[in-house]
């Protein structure tokens, strides 16, 4: 893998700009209330309910996800800039656009597409709803999987990387993700097995109740990614996903994380172990990760870390920083660890920043050989800073 240049102050600024012209255009005082900045005027809110057909979402509307709602193959959801869609907290409103459909979301900077829960504001929370899933036919590492959170089970995957799941550009996903049944959840943005045909750029998913955004599998890139106040892990990556990813900005609240543990970056190939599946190859690059713990505050124990690295993962990181976690980095799993320090590597840790609140280095339990003493070297020698 080609190595990259070392992270500047001018990349870091460059990043901060890209990030604060994203955030510039989702200002909450002038977008989450439509109603008052007279882009939307109607008194009725139109019903999205079971499988709809190709239509037009127009600035004009709202319009409310009732129960799972499935845009299905051949089918096109076109959503105009400035409408914004809510999804019912009562019946789980979730969107999820199928295999071989699309969804033509393309907002702009000044009239972003707005994502949110139906309470009234300030009675919205975390959990209202369940999302936006997207699937696919881009190659995934299992066999015909179904997409968590959705019930009866719906299959993503196919055998064509560069399938088009549409465009999602200045979008904003609120308060969503939800766990629809027993440890199956949904995410503010779920993706799976979606091809790189498909555009991602200028997304920010803020209040979540699960993960900010989760790729299973595929090979979808994304850029100027920001993940705001989310309840579990902010990128989470699984089963094969090859994407690239640029800019991306996570912060976290310290009262705000998940039994389950909440890190920043949490990257798996599969959940078995399973070597014979080809690996996640995740590319990610200038990201910014600022943890719950930056001035001495107090926070939530369930927060973890910065960076863990899970069974089997072969996913590059380069230029970033990462601040404000317990740990800053993990390698949880011995087959994780091979990947870097063996002796033919397949993933890169290069020239990031790390500062950590308790300590920089840690391994999982399913680390045998590898010590922390391996990792520091490792990453001290690929030009990585660490402090406490």
């Amino acid at each position: 893998m080609k190595k990259s240049q070392k992270i500047t102050k001018k990349m870091i600024t460059g990043s901060a700009l890209a990030i604060g012209i994203l955030l510039s255009s989702c200002n909450s005082n002038s977008i989450i209330e439509p109603d008052n900045n007279g882009e939307n005027n109607a008194n009725d809110v139109t019903v999205l309910q079971g499988n709809i057909s190709t239509r037009t979402l127009t600035a004009t509307n709202k319009y409310l996800v009732k129960g799972q709602v499935f845009v299905r193959e051949g089918q096109t959801l076109t959503i105009e800039p400035g409408t914004v869609i809510l999804g019912e907290k009562a019946s789980k409103g979730t969107l999820v656009i199928d295999r071989g459909a699309k969804i033509m979301a393309q907002g702009t900077r000044e009239r972003p597409i707005i994502m949110t829960s139906n309470q009234a504001p300030g009675d919205r929370d975390k959990g209202d709803w369940g999302g936006l899933v997207i699937l696919g036919y881009a190659r995934v590492n299992l066999v015909e999987p179904a997409i968590e959170g959705i019930t009866p089970a719906v299959i993503y995957c196919g055998e064509d990387d560069t399938d088009n799941s549409g465009v999602m550009k200045y979008l904003r996903v609120e308060f969503a993700g939800i766990e629809l049944t027993a440890n199956n959840e949904t995410n503010g943005i779920t993706l799976g097995g979606v091809g790189n045909g498909t555009k991602f750029e200028n997304i920010q998913v803020s209040y979540g109740g699960d993960d900010g955004i989760e790729w299973f599998g595929g090979s979808v890139n994304g850029k100027n990614m920001v993940v705001f106040a989310t309840w579990d892990d902010c990128f989470d990556i699984d089963n094969g996903f090859s994407g690239k990813l640029q800019f991306g900005l996570a912060i976290r609240y310290p009262s705000h994380a998940d039994q389950s543990e909440s890190n920043g970056l949490e990257w798996d190939t599969d959940g078995q172990n399973d070597l014979t599946r080809f690996k996640t190859r995740a590319v990610a690059t200038n990201f910014t990760v600022i943890g719950p713990a930056i001035d001495g505050n107090s926070y939530s124990g369930n927060f973890k870390q910065s960076i863990d690295l899970r069974r089997n993962i072969s996913g590059s990181i380069f230029n970033s920083v990462f601040v404000g976690y317990p740990t800053a980095f993990r390698f949880n799993h011995q087959s994780a660890a091979n990947n870097y320090l063996g002796s033919t590597p397949t993933g890169v840790i290069e020239n990031n920043i790390f500062y950590a609140r308790t300590t920089a280095v840690a391994i999982g339990s399913n680390v045998s050989t590898t010590t922390v003493s391996d990792i520091t070297t490792y990453l001290t020698d690929n030009g990585n800073t660490l402090r406490l």
